[in-house]
């Protein structure tokens, strides 16, 4: 990386342009899931009536913005269809929430893999009441830590025999998605008041021994992960590991980053100010140097944002930060999973973090905010690419870019699978509300990269543009922007991916004597035809029934089996491929 002293200078809107030598598209066309092998993540609700219903336009989107890997588990902060108070509700009996199974189905079948946090304590077992109860009802989505009372679900597994129940608990859970979900998270930040009465690493480091044993006893090819801490605390997660004594069983280690958690502070700051003497970068290298860690221990930041409603920001500032966050976090080797897909707005959260609005009874309702659009073209441009530290970026002229502005140059090269190479370079300024950045140019010179015919992408907007390297020169690109957000540097082939239909969405069935009538709702993506297919049972193998035309957004099934479950799903296609699927509708006739 290049971090070169640079000026604070304003958003730029126009961008050398040259003649055109081969036909570019005008934006960043989008990846679906499908066509991404390894690429970011978001976290996400699981559907949940009567505020996230899952027949209206949202969760198909993210397949549509090409998401690679989710985090599933909580609910609003509460617990969530997964956890402990939702799957044992009756001591002893375990038993999967209906609807479950199809959410993690439709993940599955759409190309996105999955960690799922387990989590929380259940008051049968954990509440420090002296009468347990042997029955519980799940809270609703707006309850929330820090809550202390009686029979609160954040009071954690820490005696034998609570342990012995949350291992229990685990169990059941990997077994039954064994196959399906391959990456378990043992809590969502234990270092704060989600664990009662107050923080402890040592009595985390003992719950995450028995988890460690009972999830990969129960599936040897599941990867365990060490919870997101909600700060990178090297404390913290040493004297949980000293306690735990099981760190060559740990496969992933997860934290969190909020910069200025509830201001506007710039993403790159993470490192340098933002946690005081902590920073991500020391708690990876404090967890490197653990003894027994595996060496190439991947770090996971599965849970950032910078929220538009937070002082001295908006929206615009939003779609920088998060652009800047994930390729930031890439180029150190992070994976990233942005907070959160849509807010479930009866939750304490209402939808500051969804970066799909949630239903609040506006027009606005399941609409995507400027962020989601910059997290399609980031996910579309750099996922299934690895850092190459041989690609070198700096500005031509070093002092008089000094001159200007004391901003940092953060500068990446990477590659994707097939070698070709791609640049990232914006100026690490603490950006302003309303879009605002004056003007600055300057020289780059890009070395050992191999791009021979450059284009200019504005990795938020995803405009396109082609430029020239200056002549004479292989290697220098002459005034450039130099802006305060991702701008990448690609050959003129790198876009090289078909564009897929958008999925379906708003399934619905309707049983009407005999048959059963579906209908759904048709996006953008160029599609030519609709498939639909039939499940019958709780499981089972999926049929395609019938192809249609993209524009009929109907079907009756008159061949529906009578007296079983029969499930719905319905996917697009065009000469390139298929869309993801829609949701999934069950009935009975």
């Amino acid at each position: 990386m290049s971090r070169v002293p640079l000026c604070t200078l304003a958003l730029l809107s126009v961008f050398p342009v040259f003649a055109q030598r081969r036909p570019l598209p005008d934006r960043v066309p989008p990846k679906r899931s499908s066509q991404i092998e390894n690429g970011f993540g978001i976290n996400s609700n699981l559907p949940r009536d009567p505020y996230l219903p899952w027949n209206k336009w949202w969760w198909t989107r993210m397949f549509d913005a090409g998401v690679s890997w989710i985090r599933i588990g909580q609910y609003e902060n509460s617990s969530e269809y997964t956890s402990w108070d939702w799957v044992e509700q009756k001591r002893g009996v375990y038993a999967i929430p209906p609807g479950l199974d199809d959410y993690v189905d439709s993940l599955v079948d759409n190309g996105v893999k999955i960690q799922v946090q387990m989590h929380y304590g259940n008051p049968m077992y954990t509440s420090p009441s002296g009468i347990r109860p042997d029955a519980i009802t799940p809270e609703p989505g707006s309850f929330h830590n820090a809550d202390r009372s009686l029979y609160s679900i954040f009071w954690p597994p820490k005696t034998p025999d609570q342990i012995e129940a949350f291992v229990r608990y685990t169990k059941f859970v990997v077994n039954h998605f064994r196959g399906r979900i391959h990456y378990y998270a043992l809590w969502n930040e234990q270092d704060i008041t989600y664990w009662n009465p107050i923080a402890n690493a040592e009595d985390y480091g003992h719950l995450l021994k028995a988890f460690v044993a009972a999830v990969h006893e129960t599936d040897p090819q599941a990867k365990v992960i060490y919870g997101g801490l909600a700060d990178p605390s090297s404390d913290f997660a040493r004297r949980s590991l000293d306690a735990c004594q099981c760190a060559a069983g740990i496969d992933v280690f997860a934290y969190h980053t909020y910069p200025g958690y509830g201001q506007n502070l710039n993403p790159e700051s993470m490192d340098y100010g933002a946690y005081g003497p902590e920073s991500p970068e020391k708690l990876r290298e404090t967890v490197r140097n653990y003894p027994g860690i595996r060496k190439d221990m991947p770090f996971w930041d599965d849970e950032f944002n910078s929220i538009p409603s937070w002082a001295g920001s908006d929206e615009s500032v939003q779609e920088k930060y998060v652009s800047r966050g994930l390729i930031y976090n890439w180029a150190a080797g992070v994976r990233t999973f942005v907070w959160l897909l849509a807010a479930g707005t009866d939750g304490n959260e209402y939808d500051d973090f969804g970066v799909i609005h949630g239903l609040r009874n506006l027009p606005d309702d399941f609409t995507p905010r400027p962020v989601f659009f910059s997290i399609q073209n980031t996910n579309a441009l750099f996922s299934d690419t690895q850092p190459d530290a041989s690609i070198q970026i700096v500005p031509a002229d070093i002092p008089a870019l000094r001159r200007k502005s004391s901003f940092p140059l953060f500068a990446y090269g990477f590659r994707s699978k097939a070698g070709k190479p791609i640049v990232a370079y914006w100026l690490g300024a603490h950006s302003l509300p309303g879009n605002i950045f004056p003007p600055i140019y300057a020289d780059l010179v890009i070395r050992n990269s191999g791009i021979r015919h450059p284009a200019l992408i504005d990795v938020v907007s995803g405009e396109i543009h082609p430029v020239e390297w200056k002549a004479g020169t292989t290697d220098v690109l002459a005034n450039m922007p130099m802006r305060d957000t991702v701008l990448a540097i690609v050959d003129e082939d790198y876009i090289d991916w078909p564009v897929l239909p958008e999925a379906p969405s708003s399934l619905s069935a309707m049983v009407s004597g005999s048959a059963v009538r579906l209908r759904w709702e048709a996006h953008g993506g160029d599609a030519r035809n609709a498939v639909v297919e039939r499940r019958t049972g709780q499981t089972g193998s999926w049929s395609r029934i019938a192809t249609l035309a993209a524009g009929t957004p109907e079907y009756t099934d008159t061949d529906a089996p009578a007296g079983e479950a029969i499930c719905y799903r319905v996917r697009l296609t065009n000469g390139n491929g298929e869309s993801a699927y829609s949701n999934i509708v069950r009935t009975r006739r």
